[in-house]
């Protein structure tokens, strides 16, 4: 860990820290109102609209270990209200802007939040408040509805008179699952784990104060609070960009000479889609290092946006439950980028175990379980905690992964990944990784489906580059000979979609829909092993 880094037992003393030290230097950049455009605020500067913004939420009777939902999007205020609520001790639930009103009416009824924070529309949005109108119809007490905007600072008032909250064990923080299966859950962090989190993330990617980052992604996400952890610890800058278009986000990047962003997977292909609209002119010259999690990363991808954008990815490992378990950095080498997730981070243990719990041996993928510093306290539902941590309080992530020679943890695959045939177990992520290099594949999903004679037959979903450009089955199975890939482990079923189903968030594949979409189509184009 970078021992120059700042800590704090509180996000509100956190904040306070940096303030005190670099009180002149920028820290948000707003690229997201005609308004404000460009309109930067420094660290002394978020700390007076913070405390205003809390003054304003406590005379509408919000207090400390009040239950507040939020649905709002990437903007500037969403980021002062998110920090006021920790100023206030304040329970937060972050709901992603683009739920709908069923994950919202789900996610109410869960928590049972006394208010529930909703975006002054703008022009072009979605009508937040009728989502929410519709949403709070379903409830038996429906929660009061706020709308928010920037002008709630407006008022002189700095100070909320409560004293700040203190450095307890208390989750204030209630962020859900973005819903690869099927109901969210509910997942309980204190400001301790996402701090932990966000100076893990800090140290690995070595982000410097004169380096300019980007929020990109939905901020509800709990690569949000995160990241503005990440500008605290640092005392960086990031310009924050409401919506995610991938030419205009490459635009700002130039005009702001954004150094480092990133998110997920879907974001890095995004980028590099727009740099091969015109091969020969960087579109971000500036632009060193793109970060993320959240979803696998294809080695080829790495390489891809190296050669073609000038830049390297840091590609780390975590997930709503422990944000930072495995930090990737840009110190590392090419190879360790492309093909593992980075180092076990500070203060976070990591036990690999086969499916009967007893440890792997060198070199061989199990289940990763994790416990420390980053991981939550547990799910608003306790049943399901209690099935989720083991007797020796690992918490078992569903993720398959080794630990590798050189200490770097290389996920392999999700245990609900792991394809059963003929008693033999297959990886998906390995045949994804592999349909991912093929010059004719934008995107490709590997699921298990149901087989009398095999158990289950192995099917690849796939997306093209150019759909004219089709993928015979004949084709994906010599590419796969000609790769060596064993017999076994090539898919018996091929099947070409438009788009795969994702999530809101990071983009992930929903498999669940896909095993829906295919489990009872005809297997004309299986091939027999």
């Amino acid at each position: 860990m970078n021992r120059s880094l700042l800590n704090a037992t509180t996000l509100w003393d956190l904040l306070l820290q940096r303030a005190r030290l670099t009180p002149a230097a920028p820290m948000l950049i707003d690229a997201g109102d005609e308004a404000m455009d460009g309109r930067t605020w420094n660290f002394s500067e978020v700390v007076v609209q913070v405390e205003r913004f809390a003054a304003a939420l406590l005379r509408l009777g919000i207090e400390p270990g009040t239950q507040v939902t939020w649905q709002l999007p990437s903007r500037i205020e969403t980021i002062f209200v998110s920090l006021a609520l920790a100023r206030l001790g304040a329970i937060q639930n972050p709901v992603i802007h683009l739920y709908g009103k069923k994950e919202v009416a789900i996610i109410l009824k869960q928590n049972r939040s006394a208010f529930y924070l909703i975006p002054i529309a703008r022009a072009g949005e979605r009508d937040y408040q009728e989502l929410a109108t519709a949403a709070c119809r379903e409830l038996d007490s429906p929660p009061q509805i706020i709308t928010v905007d920037i002008h709630l600072g407006d008022t002189d008032t700095t100070s909320t008179v409560l004293p700040p909250p203190s450095a307890d064990n208390i989750a204030r923080w209630i962020y859900y699952t973005s819903g690869t299966t099927s109901d969210p859950k509910g997942v309980c962090h204190t400001d301790a784990s996402l701090i932990a989190s966000g100076r893990a993330l800090a140290s690995a990617l070595a982000v410097k104060p004169q380096d300019i980052g980007s929020i990109v992604f939905p901020y509800a996400h709990v690569g949000g609070s995160m990241y503005v952890i990440v500008l605290l610890c640092v005392g960086m800058s990031a310009l924050v960009v409401p919506k995610f278009v991938a030419v205009e986000a490459m635009a700002l990047f130039h005009r702001y000479g954004v150094t480092t962003s990133g998110g997920s997977t879907a974001h890095y292909q995004a980028f590099l889609g727009e740099q091969r609209k015109q091969p020969d002119i960087p579109v971000t010259p500036q632009l060193a290092l793109l970060s993320g999690g959240g979803a696998p990363k294809p080695p080829e991808l790495f390489f891809q946006v190296k050669s073609e954008l000038h830049c390297r990815i840091a590609h780390s490992y975590g997930m709503t439950e422990a944000p930072m378990i495995a930090g990737a950095s840009p110190s590392h080498s090419d190879e360790q980028l492309a093909y593992s997730d980075g180092l076990p981070v500070e203060g976070v243990e990591i036990r690999i175990v086969r499916l009967d719990g007893s440890p792997v041996n060198a070199g061989e993928s199990g289940e990763i379980c994790v416990k420390g510093a980053t991981v939550f306290q547990g799910y608003t539902n306790a049943d399901l905690t209690k099935v989720a941590f083991d007797a020796d309080g690992y918490f078992h992530t569903g993720d398959l992964g080794m630990l590798r020679a050189d200490g770097h943890l290389a996920i392999t695959g999700r245990l609900k990944d792991v394809i059963i045939r003929k008693g033999e177990n297959v990886s998906a992520r390995e045949i994804e990784d592999l349909l991912f290099s093929h010059a004719k594949v934008r995107a490709a999903a590997v699921i298990g489906l149901p087989d009398q004679e095999r158990g289950e037959r192995v099917c690849a979903v796939i997306e093209l580059h150019d759909p004219k450009q089709t993928l015979t089955f004949e084709e994906m199975t010599a590419y796969f000979k000609e790769a060596g890939m064993m017999r076994q482990k090539i898919p018996e079923q091929l099947e070409i979609v438009d788009l795969l189903p994702r999530n809101e968030t990071f983009n992930k594949v929903l498999k669940f829909k896909l095993r829906e979409q295919f489990s009872n189509v005809a297997t004309s184009r299986q091939e027999s092993v």
